[in-house]
């Protein structure tokens, strides 16, 4: 069994050989442990130490890209290299390598399709208050949106069996985490969460300038994927609420045009409420077309997978 440990980098020379060192390269239960480093777009010498610490795979954008395609290519080249499991970690030597052990045991006694580290968020010191209430919140709400309970969503530091990684989805460029878990709970994926081991900060996150862009940017994430799987429900529910308001001012005009002589001065209500009945209805007629449209997209997932399959295979073959 091969396991990788992929590390996507953006200007990380001066904390990437700390994260490598931690690595473990031998756990029992694994074959093979090998590091694969994502340089996207570095400017300072990251693919250089990363060779210099003993990376046996180097993937090098010639700018950069974003996170998501640094962590989609990462998926692919250890898909390629035979990788059984994947687990991802941050060149900045925010979590403590050593626990990549701790993180593949729930996938080695076959409990888990995904298991995610937990940071224990409350107890980071170098967290302020406002950053821990975010983080407890956020995880809670994203967390329901799959229908799990996943203390840490926000944690980069995850592992993915192999079966796992062929049916991930990624369609951001920003952060991967919260779309992975509403996707991970919608699918009915095997999740675990363990405790983790977290480094003192080294830097400020160049992912984000600040806590709010953040929340902004990972709940519209996670809106986005849940409405792939939802969108009946959520345009329902929209529908529902719209027609509701159109009822009732149809209901307030007929009360003052049959039982009092205020008819007249309330036609305003009439045109509002069709205005509202129509809209309710076509809400409603959108979720069925977005709902037909979720069913078409679960049918090409599939077939992707498939596809991904077959062409591992046959590159798999021809290696050897």
């Amino acid at each position: 069994m091969k396991l990788i440990v992929q590390i996507p980098c953006l200007n990380e020379e001066e904390t990437l050989g700390a994260t490598m060192a931690d690595i473990p390269r031998q756990i029992e239960g694994i074959d093979a442990v090998e590091i694969l480093i994502i340089d996207d777009g570095s400017t300072d010498r990251t693919s250089e130490v990363a060779r210099e610490n003993g990376a046996d795979h180097i993937v090098r954008f010639a700018q950069n890209r974003g996170l998501g395609h640094a962590f989609k290519a990462g998926f692919d080249t250890a898909l390629r290299l035979g990788a059984d499991i994947i687990i991802n970690t941050d060149g900045d030597n925010q979590y403590f390598g050593g626990d990549v052990e701790t993180l593949v045991q729930p996938i080695l006694e076959q409990r888990a399709d995904l298991v995610i580290g937990d940071r224990r968020t409350g107890e980071i010191g170098h967290f302020s208050l406002l950053k821990r209430a975010l983080q407890t919140y956020g995880s809670r709400v994203i967390s329901r949106l799959g229908g799990l309970q996943i203390p840490d969503v926000a944690s980069g530091f995850r592992a993915y069996t192999r079966e796992t990684a062929l049916k991930i989805s990624m369609f951001t460029d920003f952060d991967h985490t919260a779309e992975h878990v509403v996707q991970a709970g919608q699918d009915h994926w095997a999740v675990v969460a363990v405790p983790i081991r977290t480094n003192p900060k080294a830097r400020e996150s160049r992912l984000f300038s600040n806590v709010g862009e953040f929340v902004l940017k990972s709940g519209s994430i996670s809106l986005r994927t849940y409405a792939r799987y939802k969108a009946l429900k959520i345009f329902s529910a929209c529908g529902a609420i719209t027609f509701a308001a159109g009822v009732a001012l149809g209901i307030r005009f007929l009360y003052y045009l049959l039982l009092t002589d205020e008819g007249d001065l309330h036609i305003q209500s009439v045109i509002l409420a069709a205005v509202l009945l129509l809209a309710g209805f076509q809400m409603f007629l959108t979720g069925v077309v977005a709902d037909l449209i979720a069913t078409n997209r679960a049918l090409m997932e599939d077939v992707l997978t498939r596809i991904k399959k077959l062409e591992l295979k046959v590159t798999s073959e021809r290696e050897v």
